[in-house]
């Protein structure tokens, strides 16, 4: 288990000042014996937080290197933006508030906002209207022989149509619409 800063403080204690400096062996002994459950620390470990803190006067961890995380300030920025104008793309976030383009989705993935733009691709044909109708006549006409017909129905809106394919989402959705000829013989063309 790596020390924290407070062992490494411990530690540097235990070494002592002046001609009351105890050797890294009694180090590494008299900190196991006050650590019994932990794992105990080598000897090229003290050596190293003893040089640490000569050439640096700490022993605290460096920085980390990579990337800096968003503040929280910016965060909210960014929720605020999108809850003011729904609208809005990533990239304009992006560009009001000088941040990057990934920056500004992670924020949305990690607060489970989905960024979406609705595309209408359906349009009304001359027949629609008498198909319509027939449909809407032939369940009037079932639900009135079997009592009860419409409650039994599960409307689903599990597929997504795009101009070029259907994709449907779970697989259940074939298997209900097949129940749903086989039960009530309908005409899959209404």
């Amino acid at each position: 288990m790596p020390l924290n800063e407070r062992d490494r403080i411990e530690i540097l204690m235990m070494i002592g000042v002046g001609d009351r400096m105890r050797t890294q062996q009694e180090v590494c002994r008299l900190f196991h014996e006050m650590h019994p459950d932990r794992e105990p620390v080598s000897q090229s470990t003290v050596s190293r937080i003893e040089r640490k803190y000569r050439e640096l006067g700490h022993v605290r961890d460096a920085p980390r290197q990579g990337r800096p995380k968003i503040n929280e300030n910016v965060q909210q920025d960014v929720i605020l933006s999108a809850l003011e104008n729904p609208h809005c793309t990533v990239r304009q976030v992006s560009r009001d508030l000088n941040i990057g383009k990934s920056s500004v989705s992670n924020i949305f993935k990690k607060v489970k906002y989905h960024p979406y733009r609705v595309r209408l691709i359906q349009e009304l044909a001359e027949d629609d209207f008498d198909r319509r109708t027939e449909f809407c006549e032939y369940m009037m006409d079932h639900n009135n022989q079997n009592n009860g017909f419409i409650a039994n129905i599960l409307f689903s809106d599990e597929a997504t149509q795009t101009e070029y394919r259907t994709e449907k989402s779970h697989p259940y959705v074939s298997d209900f619409t097949t129940y749903a000829e086989s039960t009530t013989r309908c005409d899959p063309h209404l």
